[in-house]
Order: structure tokens, then sequence, then C-alpha cells
């Protein structure tokens, strides 16, 4: 071979390998595969790329329980996923308060049921495949590519140790909490919302556990407050004797003692007498409110990276899944319409405002009390509020708490009024919050006039509370 010759070879194995589609989708979580398989769905050719090898995908980090298992998008049918169900007979919650020598019931609206998280990702998967998604594992992304108009066109990635580009007219990342994908892009033209912290994170560790006798809670979601009232411990029975047994945590606090309190209750709990851990795993998520702005030209985020997770309980796949169908079906539009503009994009943010992230920005103001309050208050507090009441406000985001309920919750629970009038006055803001988000902006260019009254709302949520601003 001549030196020409070589100089040639070395070139082409040096350069990377393109492919192009008309989307590409970062993550096969439940927001990246009901994206894929709403787009395939819709004729056009969508890749996920996914950072674990094929036989490792959909293991992640995660409670195991899903609300809302009655209501999924039609992308992935619901029986493609139900064989994931391993227990579909929880019906209520479960809040233990060992400081007020009190165990709460709580009833969760909606359907529920605890999975295998790892088959419910396996079966995700394949549904999106078999809508006609690809998926190319073992791809880390290491780059976004770019237009100088700001429009994003594509991902660098690694697969092997060889650079691969994807070229594609929109890149959906579903790339998880803290993604890369957003340190790589430069929003300066857009709306998106870069207004994100680690103070807007949580860590969660979990393990599965195998315990000898079937336990006495088995239909029930078991919460508990960790040592910290910016932390609880769970325990969600996949079956009667299979229980994921974890905690979620603020990043601010230390995470190995909070893991330390998991174990410690673990030995102390006589029905994990004997127990077996068969897997444990850890992971990020976000407990904040939804991003005000996922979208930029070309790109959308979806799921964690947007987050789109109820900040009080860490839930998130079904708000992933709708959020995942919402972005699909738009990108399904702007190709169809041969404009991938933020002004073309910006309906996936109103129906994800519309649908769950008003809600879910209402329900934070109970995250952000929790911050200022002492723990043994707070669990004081929560053991005082009716089960019913507590139920709505943890998942609906509002509740009829009105002032003939609080005189008499105030009559019966000596000691926390004063606990119980703050929580009155913070759920008519939450109130608030949530009404002004059904105002959400049709258009970019109405956000910043949007966002104004929303700040003016949180600057009382944090004199009322005495919180530090979160954002």
């Amino acid at each position: 071979m001549s030196t020409d010759e070589n100089d040639t070879a070395e070139e082409s194995s040096a350069s990377p390998r393109t492919r192009s589609v008309d989307v590409v989708v970062v993550g096969a979580g439940t927001s990246g595969c009901y994206a894929a398989a709403t787009i395939a769905n819709a004729g056009y050719d969508v890749t996920i790329v996914e950072r674990k090898p094929a036989e490792e995908a959909g293991h992640i980090a995660c409670g195991d329980a899903l609300k809302g298992a009655d209501a999924f998008p039609e992308a992935i049918p619901k029986s493609k996923i139900e064989p994931a169900f391993t227990n579909t007979e929880v019906d209520h919650g479960r809040f233990e308060i060992p400081q007020e020598d009190t165990v709460l019931d709580i009833p969760v609206p909606g359907e529920l049921a605890v999975i295998d998280r790892w088959e419910y990702g396996r079966l995700i998967i394949e549904g999106a495949e078999e809508a006609g998604a690809e998926l190319h594992y073992d791809t880390v992304v290491q780059d976004v590519k770019q237009d100088d108009d700001g429009t994003v066109t594509g991902i660098v990635g690694k697969h092997d140790g060889e650079v691969v580009e994807y070229d594609a007219d929109i890149v959906i990342d579903g790339a998880g909490s803290l993604s890369l994908l957003q340190d790589k892009v430069d929003f300066s033209d857009a709306t998106f919302d870069t207004n994100v912290s680690y103070q807007h994170f949580s860590s969660a560790y979990r393990e599965v556990v195998e315990v000898p006798e079937p336990v006495e809670w088995s239909d029930a979601l078991v919460f508990k407050p960790a040592e910290v009232a910016a932390g609880y411990v769970w325990y969600f029975p996949r079956t009667e004797t299979t229980i994921n047994a974890g905690l979620g945590f603020q990043m601010t606090e230390e995470p190995m003692k909070l893991v330390d309190d998991l174990k410690r209750d673990l030995r102390e709990r006589p029905e994990f007498e004997g127990a077996e851990v068969v897997d444990k795993l850890g992971a990020a998520l976000p407990t904040r409110r939804p991003y005000d702005s996922a979208t930029a030209p070309g790109y959308m985020a979806v799921g964690d990276a947007a987050a789109h997770v109820n900040p009080t309980t860490g839930g998130g796949i079904a708000g992933a899944a709708y959020a995942g169908k919402y972005a699909g079906e738009q990108a399904a539009i702007a190709l169809e319409a041969g404009d991938v503009s933020e002004e073309m994009l910006w309906r996936y943010n109103r129906r994800v405002m519309d649908h769950f992230g008003g809600r879910y920005a209402s329900l934070d103001v109970y995250n952000i009390l929790s911050t200022a309050v002492d723990v043994d208050d707070l669990m004081g507090l929560i053991a005082s509020i009716p089960g019913e009441k507590l139920a709505e406000a943890l998942y609906s985001g509002t509740t009829s708490f009105g002032p003939v309920l609080l005189a008499q919750t105030a009559a019966s629970s000596y000691g926390h009024w004063s606990q119980i009038y703050e929580f009155f006055k913070i759920k008519r803001l939450a109130d608030e919050l949530l009404a002004h988000y059904g105002r959400y902006p049709s258009r970019p260019s109405a956000l910043e006039g949007w966002k104004v009254e929303r700040d003016r709302i949180m600057d009382d949520i944090y004199e009322l509370t005495g919180a530090d601003p979160k954002y």
C-alpha cells in the first residue's frame, strides 16, 4: 500500500459515521419510548440512542409505584406493559408517623399498581420497536449539533469507541435528570428554561428485598419520614413478599447518612427479619416544578429531563409517558409542515402544562414548605389533616380545605393549630398558582409576561413560609 493510500485509510477510519433520521430520541426511558413510538406510528423515521447495552436497558432506579395505571397513551398499548404489573391490589397510601405515634391511611385517587420496573422498561422498548423505532444501544451522547441560527440539528455520540453522528430534523431529549444535552445546547435564542440548579433535584436509592413471610400491608404504599424533612422512606410491595424499599432526599443532604437511616429502619422492622436483598440501584430525580419551557428550535425535552415529576412523591411514569406522546405528536406536525421552529413546537409546552404541569407546579409549594419547617412540626401537621384532604394536596395540588374544616380540624388538634393555619394559607397560594398555570401562554413571546405574575405569587409563598427562594 502506498503512503497516499495509507493516509486515506487512516482518515476514513477516523471520520465519524453519520446517520440521517427525521427524529433522534436520546434515552430509552418512558418518555423517550412513548415519543419514539408516537413518531413511528405517524410514519416518520425515528431512532432511540441508549447509553446502556441491550441487556441492561430499562434497568432504572424507581420506587415501582405507578399512579394512573388505567390511563396510558395508546402509542404503546397498555396490554403491552401489563405483564410488568406485579401488584394491582394496592389501593391506598399508609403514612407512618413515629413522632406522633400515628399511622394514616390516605386514599390515592386513580388506579394504582406496583410494577417490576426492569420488566416494564424492557416492554416499552419492545413497544417502541414494534411501532417502528430503531434502537441503538451502547451509544453515549457527547455533543449536540446546532446551526448558526440556534436550531438543533442532531447529536454526536460514541459507540464501541467510534464517533457516530445523527443528523435529525428534531432532537428529543429524554436523557433524564441533569441531562448532558442541556449543557451542550446554546439556548440564548430560545425560551428553554435554564433556571436549574442541583437544589432542584433529589437522590434516590432503593433495594428490592425478598422477605420470608407475606407483609400485612401488601395493599398499601408505605411512606415514612426520614430523619430530616427533606426526605422520606418508602416500602412499596411488588408482591406480598417482594418489597421495593428505598428513600429519596434532597441533594443538599448527606447521602450516606440517609442510606444508613434506611438500613437501620429495615433492621428494626420485624417483617424484614431474614430478608434477602436481590437488587440495589440509585439515581437522581427532579423535585421541582416542570420547566417553564422545554422547547428550542429543533429540540424538545421530555420526562425527567424537563422535570415532569410529581415533586412531592417523585412519581413520574405516567407524566413521562404523556410528555412523550405530546412531544411525538408535535414533532410529527412540525415534520409535516417542514417547520421545526420553537413557535411550531410550542404547543407541546402548552399541552404538558394543561395536563399535569400546572398541578405539579402547585404541588412544589408543599415541597418548599417542607424545607422551612422542623420535621417534628411537619409530621404533627400531617397527622392533623384529614387523610382525604392530605391526599388531595399530595396528588391534585389543591384541596377543599376551607374555613369551616380549618376550624373543625384545629379544634380536634390541640398543639398544632399554628401549623394548620399556615397550611390553610399556603393552600390558598397553591390554588392561586394553579389557576395562573391555567393561563399558560399560547406562544413563546408571551412567556416573559406570564412569568412576572407567576414569580409574584412565588414571592408571596417564600415570604409566608420563610423558605429560601428555590428558583
